[in-house]
Parts: C-alpha cells; structure tokens; sequence
C-alpha cells in the first residue's frame, strides 16, 4: 500500500513526534523475483520514511521470513569467525557495504538505523518479533508448515522439540534460502501476494463461501484424507479445519508455543507474519494470551489482500494498515491508520 501516495502519506504524518520506528519483518519482498527488484522498488518508500523520521530519530530493522535473505552475510560471517555465540531473543546484527542490507539502511537516508534478531526489546516489558517461528507449530497445512516438517525430519531437531532460536534457524533457514535461490532467476511464481497459495486454498476448501463445483466438492471430501497422510508421514500435526477461525486460533496457539519455548519472559510480546491484526474489538481476549502468560498483539499487515477481507473488508482483521504505538509508559495499543481510506491494488 505505501506505493500509493494516501497510505503512505498517513504513515508519514503518524511518523510526527515518533522517535523509534519498528519494522517487524517482511520490509521487503524477496521471493518474488530478483532481489534488486525489491530494493529498487523498496528505495523510494524507505527515503521518505526517513526523510519524514529526521536525523537523531531510529530505526530498527526487525527480518522476517520474507526478507530473511538480509541476514545471510551476518550469519555467514558469524559462522566463519569460530563457533558463533547463542541467538539471545535480541542479537545485534551487522552489515557490511554492499550487502542487502547495507542497502536497506542507505536508501533509509539521515536517520540512525540498527537491526536486530530474531527480535528486539521496545521496553522491560514489550517485546517484538517477526513470529516466523510459529511456522514449525501452526496445525493449519500451508506450504511452510509443510516444508518445516520435511525439513525437521532431514536436519534433526531436539527430541521435544525446538527450544532456542537455533534450533528454529536450522528448520527454517534452509527453506527459504531454498525459495530466495528460486526466485533470483525469476520463478516459480510464488504468488502475487505473500498469502498468494494460501487464499487460493482457503477459497476453494472454506465451506462457507457460495456454491460449489462438484471438483470443488470432491476436494473438500479428499482433503480429511490427505492431512490424515500428512500426519502419518510425520510431517504434522495438522489439522483439516481451514475455516477463518481455526486460521486465528491456529496462529495464536502456534505463536504462542513459541513464546514458552525460547522463553520469552515478558508482560506483552508484539509479532505480525500472520497478517491477522489482533486483540481487536469483539476477540476473545483469552485466545490471545500465550500459555506461559504474556498478552500477545499482532500488528496485521501492509498488503492489500481481497481474498481475506471478506464480506465487510472495511471491518476485517486482514485489512492493511494496522501498527502497534508504545509510548514510555502504559499498554501497547493497536490502530489502524488506513481507515476510512478506498484502498485498492494499484494496476
């Protein structure tokens, strides 16, 4: 949305005033072509964020799944120097001149930028990440829950499963820079949006969208076999519930075994990757609760993605322009700063 001059004006004037701007994963998209795309396409919206920011204001750089590809030269080296210290929940990441990241950071102009992994600390008590990591436990059988499964089967994990961000790192990591590789020489397609495969499958197994074709039909009868499959190949646990609850509930609890896992001891923890913005009004305040106790919060996204909008998309949790404000004091707060703006795809 922000190549559009209204949403990106809305986020420059919510800039007034603020002195840290987080960016939690997927700033850039690199698995859909070459990676000097992105940036070129990257380089305009990221000068006018910090144009708007000034000097003497920050940016922290937070990777995701999408834009994983910009720790590549700070793993490598990390792996070159000796045996690399642990992943703490913040690790300071360092770039060099003319990597991606490098990059990112020039194109981001006079404000003072830093990058953190696999999250950082906005205060004692906030705590943000991408939530990728959710990936290796959701239930719902999207395409890196799959890939996750297969590949914990291929390098090992710890017999109860992934306990430090490593061991999240060594599932995942191979993956994308298996998809990262793919997409540098122009294919496949892996979807015109980052839920691209996901709406697709979502639209044709949802049982309470329109009428359906007897193909469709017969999908929707196979697809309890197929996870049944998928399960006894070792690849799950999954589920065959695709309903839009299920997608949440799924999300929540996948997150939030990652929030006890790696111990992430704080009162609120702040991550986005789903796409589904959240507590918002009318939300079971108890689903977003992590099992060892935090209150979760889930920033939405930046896409504009019809196929999950729904009926009311002025109302939905998927709609574009969602943040989370923390100020020195007091709960983290999720607004919308796109509402009552006509958003569409530009052609």
């Amino acid at each position: 949305m922000l190549r559009q001059p209204q949403p990106q004006a809305r986020l420059l004037e919510a800039l007034s005033g603020v002195d840290r701007l987080v960016l939690l994963g997927d700033v850039l998209e690199l698995r859909h072509g070459p990676i000097r795309d992105s940036l070129a396409a990257a380089a305009p919206v990221l000068g006018a964020i910090g144009e708007s920011l000034g000097a003497g204001r920050e940016v922290v750089i937070v990777p995701g799944n999408h834009d994983h590809h910009l720790l590549s030269g700070w793993f490598e080296r990390r792996s070159c120097e000796g045996p690399p210290p642990p992943l703490e929940l913040e690790s300071p990441v360092r770039w060099c001149g003319g990597e991606p990241l490098a990059s990112v950071v020039r194109a981001l102009g006079p404000v003072t930028v830093r990058a953190a992994y696999p999250g950082v600390w906005l205060r004692d008590d906030v705590y943000a990440t991408h939530g990728h990591y959710g990936d290796r436990h959701t239930t719902v059988p999207m395409f890196e829950r799959l890939g996750a499964g297969a590949m914990a089967r291929i390098v090992g994990e710890p017999a109860q499963g992934p306990a430090r961000a490593e061991d999240y790192e060594a599932i995942l990591s191979p993956l994308y820079a298996w998809i990262h590789a793919i997409a540098q020489y122009g294919g496949p397609n892996l979807g015109r949006s980052s839920h691209g495969a996901s709406a697709q499958a979502w639209r044709v197994l949802d049982g309470t969208r329109g009428r359906r074709s007897w193909r469709r039909r017969a999908l929707v009868a196979a697809f309890p076999a197929l996870i049944a499959g998928l399960n006894q190949s070792r690849l799950g646990p999954l589920r065959a519930d695709v309903s839009g609850p299920e997608l949440r509930r799924a999300a929540l609890r996948a997150f939030g075994e990652v929030v006890a896992r790696v111990r992430i001891d704080a009162p609120q923890v702040v991550f986005g990757h789903t796409h589904r913005a959240g507590p918002l009004p009318g939300d079971d305040r108890s689903e977003w609760s992590a099992p060892s106790g935090p209150e979760l919060l889930n920033t939405g996204c930046w896409l504009h993605e019809p196929e999950f909008l729904g009926p009311r998309p002025h109302e939905s949790p998927y709609r574009a322009g969602f943040c989370v404000t923390i100020e020195d004091q007091g709960p983290a707060r999720l607004r919308n700063l796109l509402d009552g703006l006509s958003l569409a795809v530009p052609a």
